[in-house]
């Protein structure tokens, strides 16, 4: 099959777009008029000139086909990735047929797929002498190892001490205290190298003031923090897969040494979440052969998308490696094989009870984990006073979406869907309820509807 023939969707090219706004301006650009010279090639290169507010139109160019993944060029000067640009481009080519032709890539932008191949090769062609390399002082990587361990100890160490002056002084104290010496004492975990402590620390110190019930949210996360502190002070006694996770939590990455795992992977979802110094992709993925569930991460500077991009609902053909960790799910993308195209495939879904189930399980190897994948099948959207929940259609029992899921405006996409009919939902299911991500109508073959 030609690459002319795997037609997207709409929903299937905005679930690439860095943030709402990109979303909104590139369906803006998604019609033939600001377009000129537009096509298409069987070797999955798609191009064409957007008219902007400069004197010549930028020139954007789209490879579809690599097996290192959708990739963009634009000439414009916009920051994000990709840019309204690419997605209107990609909105015009998942259009009818006709509306960008077939035929041979104009120079500038065949040079520019060429050698973004080309580079691709020769990374993949060095990855294992750099790798090699890399490793090439163990002793003083094991040094190294010792000396940071030692200042996560120490910053462990004086965490509980913080945590213990907390709860003798009593929980309403937190809130006279403020912010500030939380933050504080964030900045020491950065110091001891401990970044998933201080993320922990600026969770707790968020907490006081937030709302009704802040003491019994402050008291659980201290509860958790103090676990992974003892974890961590206590890993030598713990088993490999939870004293792993412990370093994961603590904010020591692994390396994804797992064996690779080919197979045919369904993307499920991708959503960004972001902070002053950071944005966070995570994608979701399904094998259709070994039924396992992955999490890649990919991240970008403050103000920048991650360059990982994968359109939710298709599927591609690919090996991964999972990173070390009891109930861990994150894992590594390594070769891919074939082309992002459209499947029937779906994940198995589970009743309601069986996600929390499944989550309840989860928790076993991993005591920090705030949510697992899960998909829901036969469910129904339904009103629960002033919020909603996910209902089993042949049963009495309901998930509760999750606050930031019910104050979503993608929300009333899964409520349209269903029109009170059962769909089958993907998404995360944790102690604050479950947060839908993607939704497919429960009859026919339709396309995945993302959510987020």
């Amino acid at each position: 099959m030609t690459q002319q023939a795997v037609r997207w969707t709409a929903d299937q090219v905005l679930a690439l777009a860095p943030d709402v706004a990109s979303r909104r301006a590139g369906s803006e650009l998604g019609a033939a008029g600001p377009w000129s010279e537009a096509g298409s090639s069987d070797e999955g290169t798609v191009w064409g000139l957007c008219r902007g507010s400069g004197s010549k139109p930028y020139r954007t160019v789209i490879d579809i086909a690599d097996s290192t993944g959708p990739a963009y060029q634009c000439s414009c000067p916009s920051r994000k990735f990709p840019c309204k640009h690419a997605l209107g481009l990609l909105l015009l080519w998942a259009g009818p047929d006709g509306t960008v032709p077939r035929g041979q890539a104009p120079d500038w932008a065949e040079r520019w797929t060429e050698g973004r191949r080309e580079r691709a090769q020769e990374q993949r062609t060095a990855g294992g002498a750099s790798g090699a390399a890399s490793s090439g002082d163990p002793e003083a990587a094991r040094r190294r190892a010792e000396r940071r361990a030692e200042r996560i100890t120490a910053g462990a160490s004086e965490l509980e001490q913080r945590l213990t002056d907390l709860l003798r002084g009593g929980l309403a104290s937190a809130e006279q205290t403020g912010y500030g010496l939380w933050e504080e004492t964030a900045a020491r975990m950065v110091d001891a190298q401990a970044p998933g402590l201080a993320a922990r620390v600026r969770e707790l110190g968020s907490i006081p003031s937030s709302g009704p019930g802040w003491p019994v949210r402050l008291l659980e996360e201290c509860a958790l923090l103090h676990l992974l502190d003892q974890g961590w002070l206590r890993r030598e006694r713990l088993p490999d897969g939870l004293a792993a996770t412990v370093r994961s939590r603590v904010g020591i990455s692994g390396s994804a040494d797992g064996p690779p795992m080919r197979d045919r992977w369904l993307v499920l979802a991708q959503y960004d979440t972001a902070d002053a110094r950071l944005t966070t992709r995570r994608i979701w993925l399904h094998g259709a052969v070994s039924g396992r569930t992955v999490l890649l991460l990919s991240y970008g500077a403050a103000g920048r998308a991650p360059e990982l991009a994968l359109p939710v609902g298709l599927a591609f053909e690919a090996e991964v490696s999972a990173y070390p960790g009891a109930g861990q799910l994150r894992a590594a993308l390594g070769d891919r094989f074939t082309p992002p195209a459209p499947t029937a495939i779906r994940p198995p879904g589970l009743t309601t009870s069986q996600a929390t189930a499944r989550y309840g399980e989860a928790l076993r190897a991993d005591p920090w984990l705030d949510s697992c994948p899960v998909t829901l099948d036969r469910v129904v959207p339904t009103p629960d006073g002033d919020s909603w929940q996910l209902a089993d259609s042949d049963g009495d029992l309901a998930l509760p979406l999750t606050p930031s899921a019910r104050s979503r405006p993608d929300l009333w996409r899964l409520v349209a869907l269903s029109g009170g009919a059962p769909v089958t939902v993907f998404g995360e299911c944790g102690h604050r309820g479950f947060t839908p991500l993607t939704a497919w109508a429960q009859e026919g073959t339709g396309d995945a509807v993302p959510l987020c």
